[in-house]
């Protein structure tokens, strides 16, 4: 396969998967806002934060306000991690491999495209739910799409790679969330506001009933922790992204299981390996937030192994 077209399908779906979870970050939030009593102070600069972005932010809308977090980070077509800049990228990059991916993908991602396009940026709070849940939707209609007329060739594998280490990428972001936002007094700890954001946050991951389901104790943030970060069988969880992006990777390379032949495998499997053999307690005494930035720095490294082993030309 064509580095080109590798490269355009793993991104593809990396678009896709963003546009995804920057609806799941944004919701998480009015999910708070919604269900906090009258009077909790409204955050939305740690939104902001958590992207990385927020130099960017701060020169072209100034305060941190929900109306200007949320057209930032869905309608703002300069920005370029904003829902509809991803979707247009994404769309961009299906345009350059039309004859490679499957009529059907192509029909749908445009539609996604346009769907978003088309949402009326100031709409009311209440209304954006909505919105936000239709754009989840498309992205799993698209994955579905994918998986159901695209060969499972080298092309689908990379797209997998793409879609699942954004997803763990993203997971870690949501959990920093939790560290940033959701959790402004210590005071807090063990009451049933924290048991609240808790389960607020477990409904931006759609994890909430896959958790109930799993444990049926009190939710707690170590059980929270070892569900998103170490569960091998919930999708969203960050062991199982990247346990399967691994698999993919192989299947590319042809490399068997449990060995490497180039740098990009070597990166990946040091990183799942890492969260083979950490415990939950010892992320927690670690420090949440300092685990998880560990984790997003190396996932960076992952990815940049892939651009350089797969997609770089020399």
């Amino acid at each position: 396969m064509l580095s080109r077209v590798a490269d355009s399908i793993y991104w593809m779906n990396r678009y896709v998967e963003r546009a995804e979870n920057i609806a799941r970050f944004v919701d998480v939030n009015l999910h708070l806002l919604l269900e906090s009593p009258t009077g909790m102070a409204q955050q939305w600069q740690p939104l902001v934060l958590t992207t990385g972005d927020l130099e960017f932010f701060e020169e072209h809308y100034g305060e941190a306000n929900a109306d200007n977090v949320i057209q930032f980070l869905t309608f703002d077509e300069d920005y370029p991690n904003s829902i509809v800049s991803c979707l247009r990228s994404a769309r961009e990059n299906a345009r350059s491999v039309r004859e490679v991916i499957s009529s059907e993908m192509w029909e749908q991602l445009n539609q996604f495209y346009l769907m978003v396009r088309e949402a009326a940026p100031g709409q009311p709070l209440s209304a954006l739910h909505d919105f936000f849940t239709e754009v989840k939707l498309s992205s799993h209609l698209f994955a579905g799409v994918m998986d159901a007329t695209l060969s499972h060739n080298e092309g689908w594998h990379f797209g997998q790679i793409g879609r699942l280490l954004e997803r763990a990428d993203k997971t870690a972001r949501i959990l920093d969330v939790k560290y940033f936002i959701l959790l402004p007094s210590v005071q807090d700890v063990g009451t049933m506001m924290d048991e609240v954001q808790w389960i607020a946050l477990l409904k931006s991951a759609s994890a909430f009933e896959m958790y109930r389901k799993r444990r049926k104790h009190r939710i707690t943030p170590i059980g929270v922790v070892e569900f998103l970060v170490l569960d091998r069988e919930f999708p969203r969880a960050m062991r199982f992204c990247l346990l399967q992006a691994e698999r993919s990777l192989h299947q590319i390379t042809g490399t068997p299981a449990g060995t490497w032949s180039n740098p990009a495998e070597r990166a990946l499997g040091r990183l799942r390996s890492e969260l083979d053999y950490i415990t939950a307690e010892e992320i927690i005494q670690t420090g949440l937030h300092e685990f998880l930035d560990s984790l997003q720095l190396q996932m960076n490294e992952v990815g940049q192994q892939i651009f350089e082993t797969f997609f770089a030309l020399t």
